[in-house]
């Protein structure tokens, strides 16, 4: 805080006010470091007064011949004294819990129908590619390539396909490395899905009908081979939670087509407006979800090979979500 300037009148300027300037520096940095609860009432109330003395000090030091040293110092400590005194006092797990709680099941609830709509469209494109590799195998590579089949197409043999069930394919990158892997993706292709909700929905129709024919094709190629059972022992642990994210997220892109088209009495950037921040919970909550399934996947079902016990999870994950979304938050709400 030293400066150049010696004047009788800027050393007057310090004297009067700098020990303001000091307390009001030692309880911000109390704050900084732990928390605004650390600090007494009469201390809070003090906040304000001594922000508004140094908001004073420091329009006198703009306007005068003061060292720039002393306005730099000031003008730090204003900006610092502004986040304390201004900023949200509620920490991180106020604010997340009520979203957990509230906020994204209230949402999704807001959306029932979007949600019905994605849900059918998923089914729709799985029945349409279920029936046509069955009645011609061929069609598979219609609806999978070969990156994303990873072997498990029609020319591979029964047993080769029921190894890829059962196989550790995380067994060179690492269970948790892979986990990754798999979040990052599925997220993407979550936020892609609602994403593309803003060229009035289309979009959205064909990404979830894709998403159906991809489970589709693949499912008619397991239960022709006689492994229904394991197969969807390998889809359903991670699938429950993963395919109702894409869902959610495909609802969010439709609602949001919807106030696209249909914006009522509103405008359309006000539709928009509303419907993106309904939509933002509904989509940070299925990207939360993703990574639970991404989990389940990378880990979980490498490690465990029992089929009963990857029913077991898929059961307690369908019973879970349903009542989470059914019923959390409605009292409050």
């Amino acid at each position: 805080m030293s400066g150049n300037d010696g004047s009788p009148w800027s050393v007057q300027f310090r004297r009067e006010r700098q020990a303001a300037w000091q307390e009001l520096d030692a309880l911000v940095k109390r704050v900084e470091r732990d928390g605004l609860s650390s600090l007494g009432a009469e201390k809070v109330a003090r906040l304000p007064v001594l922000y508004r003395a140094v908001l004073s000090s420091l329009g006198v030091a703009r306007s005068s011949v003061l060292d720039q040293n002393l306005r730099d110092y000031l003008e730090s400590l204003a900006a610092r004294a502004y986040l304390v005194v201004y900023a949200p006092k509620r920490r991180l797990h106020e604010v997340v819990l009520p979203w957990l709680l509230v906020g994204f099941p209230t949402a999704v609830r807001s959306i029932a129908w979007h949600v019905a709509v994605a849900a059918a469209l998923v089914v729709l494109g799985g029945a349409l590619a279920y029936a046509m590799v069955r009645s011609d195998s061929d069609t598979y590579y219609l609806f999978v390539d070969a990156g994303m089949a990873s072997g498990r197409d029609p020319a591979a043999s029964t047993e080769a396909l029921r190894k890829t069930l059962f196989a550790d394919d995380a067994e060179e990158q690492g269970l948790l490395t892979f986990a990754t892997f798999l979040f990052t993706h599925n997220s993407s292709v979550g936020i892609l899905t609602y994403g593309i909700g803003f060229v009035f929905g289309l979009p959205v129709v064909l990404m979830l009908l894709y998403n159906g024919m991809l489970l589709g094709a693949m499912t008619a190629l397991f239960h022709e081979r006689g492994l229904a059972v394991e197969w969807w022992s390998w889809i359903l642990p991670h699938g429950v939670t993963e395919l109702l994210a894409i869902v959610l997220c495909g609802a969010a892109g439709l609602a949001i087509g919807q106030q696209l088209v249909f914006p009522g009495q509103r405008t359309r950037l006000e539709a928009l407006a509303d419907a993106g921040r309904r939509m933002g919970a509904v989509v940070a909550g299925s990207v939360l979800m993703l990574l639970i399934a991404g989990f389940v996947e990378g880990v979980f079902r490498q490690v465990v090979q029992s089929v009963p016990m990857r029913y077991t999870l898929a059961v307690v994950f369908a019973i879970a979500w349903s009542a989470y979304f059914g019923f959390a938050g409605r009292r409050r709400a």
